[in-house]
């Protein structure tokens, strides 16, 4: 027999999914991998393997700054986006965004309190 998903799994694989979405329609691919932690008053969405195949050539070059300064770029577009629909998936009210990106390794962590 098959079990049903948890709530919580339901609403972290939902997560997961809204990321997946937000980052490929706004940097026209998404993270290889993608793992939402709920906390009592925190969402935190670690993805890996974020970086576009342009940003990957300017981290080869070590021109980490420029790379990250298109990723804030692509952070302030998904911003309202992503705070959305975290509030409509959680049932609360997102007060605060923290975005930030580590270029080498290539992971983004995107902080809903």
């Amino acid at each position: 027999m098959v079990e049903s998903a948890t709530p919580r799994r339901s609403l972290q694989l939902a997560l997961n999914e809204l990321a997946a979405r937000a980052f490929r329609d706004v940097t026209g691919r998404g993270a290889t991998r993608i793992r939402a932690v709920i906390g009592q008053d925190v969402v935190t969405l670690l993805l890996e393997d974020t970086l576009t195949k342009g940003e990957q050539s300017l981290a080869r070059l070590g021109r980490h700054a420029e790379v990250q300064t298109i990723r804030r770029a692509f952070q302030e577009e998904m911003q309202d986006r992503l705070s959305r629909g975290v509030e409509e998936l959680t049932g609360r009210r997102v007060v605060a965004f923290l975005s930030a990106n580590s270029v080498d390794p290539d992971y983004a962590a995107e902080v809903f309190v």
